[in-house]
C-alpha cells in the first residue's frame, strides 16, 4: 500500500531517536549525586574539625596541649617519610638525623652565642623566623648532599646507607659541643614573629592566659596544614604518579620516561625538609635540644607511624603519628590507673616499654589485617556500608 502522506507530513514527523540504554542515565545521576553528597559531608566535617582545633587552646590544659603539639610535629615528619617510603618505596632509617639538623640548625642560627656548661655556643643571632626557614633549608641541603646515594640505591640497601647517618649524627651531636652543647644540649631561642614572642610570657586573650603551648599551637597547626596540603598535591599530581611507578616497578618507570635517579634524589631532599621542619617545631616545644633524643629509636618510631597509619597517604601519616606520639604520654599520665604499668623510676614495666610493645603489636596487626593502616578503616567501612547499586 502506497504512502499517501505529503512531503510536509514527512518533514513534520520527528525522526526516531535511539533509545537510551536502560538504567544508564539513572545510575549516572545517582553516582553524581552520591559524589556531591560525599564532598559536601567532607567539607562539613573538615570545617567542624578546623573550628574544634582552633578552639582547643581555650579549653585544654597544658598537658593535652603539649601532647597535641608533639603529635603535630611528629605528623609533619611522618608525612615527609611517607613521601619517601610509602609513595616512592625508598626505605630510610636516618630520618632522625634530619630532625636533628633542623633542631640544632635553628638553635645555632637563632642563638646569641652564650656560654652554657663551660662551652661557648655558636650563635648567629638571626631573627627567629628567618632562622626557622634557614634551618629547614639546611636540612634540605643535608638531604641534597646524601641524594646522589639515595638516587642510586633502593630498598634495604638505602636503609643500611641511611643507618650510617644515625651513627654519624650521634657522634657529631655529642662532640661538636660549640654547636650542640654536648650531652646536656642547649637552650632554644623562642620564636618571634611580627613582634609577637611565642614564649612563656603570659598573654591574655578572651580571659584565657596564653603561654608558649597555646601560642605554638597555632604555629604548628598552620605548618601541619601547609605541609599536608602540599604533600597531597604532590601525590595527586604527575609527580605522585611517577613516585608510585618507581615504587611498583622502577625499571618499567624508567622505560616510560621517568628519570629514576632524579626523582629518588628529589623526594629524598623533600623528605629531609619535612624532617627539618619537624625538628624545628620539636625544639620550640621542648625549649631545649638533647642529643639522646635524635637516635635510632626515633627513626624506628617514624617508620612505625607510617606503617600503622597507612603507607603512601597523608592521612595515614597523620593518624599514625598521633597514635605513636600520644600513646606513651597517655600511658605515663594514667600509669596509676592502668594494670601492669608503673610510673617511671618506680620499678616494673615503664610506660615507654609498654608503648613499644604496643607499637610492635600494632605494626604486626597492620601488616596482617590492615594493609591500608588505620587510615584505611574508614574506606573499608564506607565500602561495606555503601549499597551495591551506589558503588556501581
Amino acid at each position: 500500500m502506497s504512502d499517501t502522506r505529503s512531503p510536509a507530513d514527512h518533514a513534520e514527523s520527528p525522526s526516531p531517536s535511539p533509545s537510551p540504554s536502560p538504567g544508564r542515565a539513572p545510575v549516572a545521576t545517582a553516582t553524581a549525586g552520591n559524589l556531591r553528597r560525599r564532598l559536601g559531608a567532607r567539607s562539613v566535617w573538615a570545617a567542624a574539625a578546623g573550628l574544634v582545633l582552633l578552639a582547643l587552646p581555650f579549653y585544654l590544659d597544658r598537658f593535652w596541649l603539649q601532647a597535641g603539639l608533639f603529635a603535630m610535629a611528629a605528623a609533619i615528619g611522618a608525612i615527609g617519610l611517607n613521601l619517601l617510603t610509602g609513595a616512592t618505596g625508598q626505605l630510610s632509617m636516618g630520618h632522625a638525623f634530619f630532625l636533628a639538623v633542623g633542631a640544632y640548625g635553628y638553635c645555632a642560627l637563632a642563638g646569641d652565642g652564650s656560654t652554657a656548661g663551660g662551652h661557648t655556643l655558636v650563635g648567629l643571632g638571626l631573627p627567629s623566623w628567618l632562622a626557622a626557614i634557614l634551618a629547614v633549608a639546611l636540612a634540605g641541603v643535608a638531604g641534597g648532599l646524601f641524594s646522589p646515594i639515595a638516587g642510586r640505591l633502593r630498598g634495604a640497601y638505602l636503609g643500611i646507607a641511611t643507618l650510617a647517618l644515625i651513627f654519624i649524627g650521634q657522634h657529631v651531636l655529642f662532640n661538636a659541643t660549640s654547636v650542640t652543647g654536648g650531652f646536656n644540649g642547649r637552650a632554644v631561642e623562642p620564636l618571634s614573629l611580627f613582634g609577637f614572642d611565642f614564649d612563656d610570657t603570659e598573654t591574655v586573650i578572651a580571659a584565657v592566659p596564653f603561654q608558649s603551648a597555646e601560642k605554638l599551637w597555632y604555629v604548628s597547626l598552620a605548618a601541619l596544614l601547609c605541609g599536608a596540603l602540599f604533600a597531597r598535591g604532590v601525590l595527586r599530581g604527575r609527580p605522585g604518579r611517577a613516585m608510585n611507578a618507581l615504587r611498583d616497578h622502577s625499571i618499567a618507570a624508567g622505560v616510560m620516561g621517568v628519570p629514576v635517579a632524579r626523582y629518588r634524589a628529589s623526594v629524598f631532599v623533600l623528605s629531609s625538609m619535612y624532617a627539618g621542619l619537624a625538628g624545628v617545631l620539636l625544639a620550640l616545644i621542648f625549649q631545649r635540644t638533647v642529643p639522646d633524643y635524635f637516635g635510632m629509636v626515633l627513626s624506628l618510631e617514624y617508620l612505625a607511624m607510617i606503617v600503622i597509619g597507612g603507607l603512601g597517604t597523608v592521612a595515614g601519616a597523620v593518624v599514625g603519628a598521633a597514635f605513636v606520639s600520644l600513646l606513651p604520654q597517655l600511658l605515663t599520665r594514667y600509669s596509676d590507673a592502668l594494670p601492669l604499668v608503673s610510673a617511671p623510676g618506680t620499678g616494673g614495666v615503664s610506660p615507654g616499654e609498654v608503648s613499644r610493645y604496643l607499637y610492635g603489636a600494632a605494626v604486626v596487626a597492620a601488616v596482617l589485617f590492615l594493609p591500608g593502616g588505620l587510615a584505611g578503616i574508614t574506606r573499608i567501612v564506607r565500602t561495606r556500608t555503601t549499597p551495591t547499586k551506589e558503588r556501581t
